[in-house]
C-alpha cells in the first residue's frame, strides 16, 4: 500500500481547499453532466465550461470499514439555461452510510431525496453544517453569485452510485425566478 499518505495534509478552513501531495483532484464540465440537465440542448452550448471540482483526501484504501475520507467541492455560479448549476448527486452504494458538509464560502442548497423519492433541501451558506443520513441520495445547486465551496467527510466504505439518478434523475429540480418548494419532512 505504498500509496497511501505518508504524512498529514493541510485544510484552509477560511477557502476550503485542501493542500498535500496525497490530495486527489478531479473536475467536471457541464457536458460532463449530459443526462443531467433539463435543458440538454442549453447544456450543449456550454459543454466545456467547468461546473465544479472536487479535492480528495483518502488516508486509507478505498473500501477500508471504520475509516473516513475527507474532501471538498467547488461548484461554479451558472445555469443551464434557467437551472442553477448542480452536482450529479448520489446515493452510497452502502445505502445506511451517512455523510457530513459544511460550507465555507458562497451559497447554495443541499438536497436531499429518500427511497421513496421525497425531495427536501436545506440551504448553504459560510458555516452551515449538515448531515447527510443513510439512505438518502444527495446533491448540491449554486443559486448564489460566487464559487459554492464546501467540505465534507464520509466512509471510506460508502461507495457512490450515480447510474439511477442519471436515469430517474431528483424529484426536484432548482430554478432562476421558480420559487424553491421545501415540503416537511414525513
Amino acid at each position: 500500500m505504498s500509496n497511501l499518505p505518508t504524512g498529514p495534509m493541510h485544510t484552509n478552513l477560511q477557502s476550503g481547499l485542501l493542500f498535500g501531495e496525497q490530495v486527489l483532484v478531479a473536475r467536471r464540465t457541464v457536458g460532463d453532466l449530459d443526462g443531467y440537465w433539463y435543458d440538454g440542448q442549453q447544456a450543449l452550448l456550454f459543454a466545456d465550461e467547468l461546473l465544479y471540482e472536487t479535492q480528495t483526501w483518502m488516508p486509507v484504501a478505498e473500501g477500508t470499514e471504520g475509516a473516513i475520507f475527507w474532501g471538498n467541492t467547488t461548484l461554479m455560479p451558472g445555469k443551464v439555461g434557467n437551472e442553477y448549476f448542480m452536482t450529479r448527486g448520489h446515493w452510497h452504494e452502502k445505502l445506511d452510510r451517512g455523510e457530513l458538509c459544511v460550507t465555507t464560502s458562497g451559497t447554495g442548497l443541499l438536497v436531499l431525496m429518500d427511497q421513496n423519492r421525497n425531495t427536501r433541501y436545506e440551504k448553504m451558506t459560510p458555516g452551515s453544517t449538515h448531515y447527510v443520513p443513510g439512505f438518502t441520495a444527495h446533491r448540491t445547486v449554486n443559486t448564489g453569485n460566487d464559487p459554492l465551496v464546501f467540505l465534507c467527510s464520509w466512509p471510506a466504505d460508502c461507495g457512490h452510485e450515480y447510474a439511477s439518478i442519471l436515469r430517474e434523475g431528483f424529484s426536484q429540480r432548482f430554478f432562476d425566478n421558480v420559487p424553491f418548494e421545501n415540503p416537511s419532512p414525513t
